[in-house]
């Protein structure tokens, strides 16, 4: 199946309302089963969904470099760090490094990662959903439910289990 940008960001925002007080009741009531519950749901979405049929997230969004992500991609670009960072990164309000430009400059048109073996560690470990102290991810998660059809599926199933 492919998923098209504007159709995820849509789906997302129709259940905004619904997902935010989610994460409310979460936060709130700090579940104790908050990760397994998250981690099965997580594998249950990616049984469903390809990414490679999405690319959302490279084509809307900006990881966040770390120095390491940025030495590691300079040296394998054969670039210097700083030249690297002149030209594809800037600091954000936030005082990160992302990039200039979405969608992401290594994103090829198959939707595959040209730097996929070197990429920033939170393109690794991204959509998050599977990540041990799930409860700290749950606003950032909530953002994503605008960009990821997998997070939106576990939210779905955080809603089914939970409200």
């Amino acid at each position: 199946m492919q998923y098209e940008t504007e159709e995820i960001f849509l789906q997302g925002k129709k259940v905004e309302k619904e997902n935010k007080q989610l994460v409310e009741k979460l936060i709130r009531k700090k579940p104790k089963n908050l990760d397994e519950v998250t981690e099965k749901l997580h594998n249950e979405a990616f049984e469903q969904i390809d990414c490679m049929t999405c690319g959302n997230c490279c084509k809307t969004t900006s990881p966040i470099f770390y120095q390491k992500d940025i030495d590691r991609l300079s040296k394998h670009l054969k670039m210097k760090p700083g030249t690297f960072v002149e030209k594809y990164l800037h600091i954000d309000s936030d005082q990160d490094y992302v990039l200039n430009t979405a969608p992401c400059a290594f994103l090829n048109p198959d939707n595959s990662c040209s730097v996929y073996d070197v990429r920033p560690l939170a393109c690794q470990t991204y959509p998050h959903t599977n990540r041990k102290k799930f409860f700290q991810l749950l606003k950032l998660s909530f953002n994503n439910t605008l960009v990821c059809p997998a997070v939106q599926k576990v939210f779905e199933g955080l809603k089914k289990t939970y409200v």
